[in-house]
């Protein structure tokens, strides 16, 4: 069985391919996102690749092999059955329970991983709107647009939160822009860097660029009104 090191190195490798597939992984964003020392990535990217986990290059970056994948896979999946239970079931907020998950991921055991699935029913994302690796290892990566590509005037949906730091999400919540609102993007003012959003109930509010580019939506015709 893989230590919990070895499953944060992979989910966190898996997920800088997923933001920018075709490319290498460098061991400073390794190192960064598990907030190690750039030698400490290094060494363990060097078992990894010793285990067949991982295909290492000095200087070039590392990327996974098919091994290596399928387990990372295996604990996203956990990472984003547990959050969504954690919201669903014991009705915790989205903006606490990414680390509640980093820390339980590592705990559960597949019989129970199943069992949360069955009860939520097979839910293909998360309380953010990643989606949920199948048990057979498959993950439907949608290529949705953010709010700062997104087509102007036209009614849009929030599907997917891409910054999952509690003080990002309680932002959100206090702008009305959780899962599933639907709004428009009425101006983008790049002198400014904000755009102007308006929302069902009639609402308008400002973004900054920042903010608007973690936030993926979908047009409303794409999915049913939740």
């Amino acid at each position: 069985m893989a230590t919990s090191t070895v499953e944060d190195y992979l989910k966190h490798i898996l997920l800088e391919e997923q933001r920018a597939p075709g490319e290498r992984v460098s061991t400073g964003q390794i190192a960064l996102a598990l907030g190690v020392a750039p030698g400490t990535a290094t060494a363990m990217i060097k078992t990894l690749s010793d285990s067949g986990l991982v295909v290492y290059e000095p200087y070039s970056g590392v990327h996974l092999t098919a091994a290596g994948g399928q387990l990372a896979l295996h604990v996203v999946r956990r990472h984003r059955l547990v959050e969504l239970f954690l919201v669903q079931v014991l009705g915790m907020d989205w903006s606490e329970v990414h680390s509640e998950a980093d820390r339980l991921e590592h705990a559960i055991s597949d019989r129970l991983l199943e069992r949360m699935d069955e009860i939520l029913g097979h839910p293909s994302v998360d309380p953010h709107g990643d989606p949920i690796p199948s048990a057979e290892g498959f993950v439907e990566m949608v290529a949705l647009p953010s709010l700062l590509s997104c087509p102007l005037s036209t009614p849009v949906r929030v599907a997917r939160v891409v910054d999952q730091s509690p003080e990002f999400l309680r932002l959100l919540e206090r702008r009305g822009l959780t899962l599933g609102k639907t709004l428009s993007v009425v101006t983008r003012d790049e002198v400014s860097d904000t755009l102007e959003l308006a929302l069902t109930d009639g609402s308008a509010l400002s973004l900054g660029f920042r903010a608007a580019s973690k936030i993926f939506v979908e047009e409303t015709s794409s999915r049913a009104q939740p």
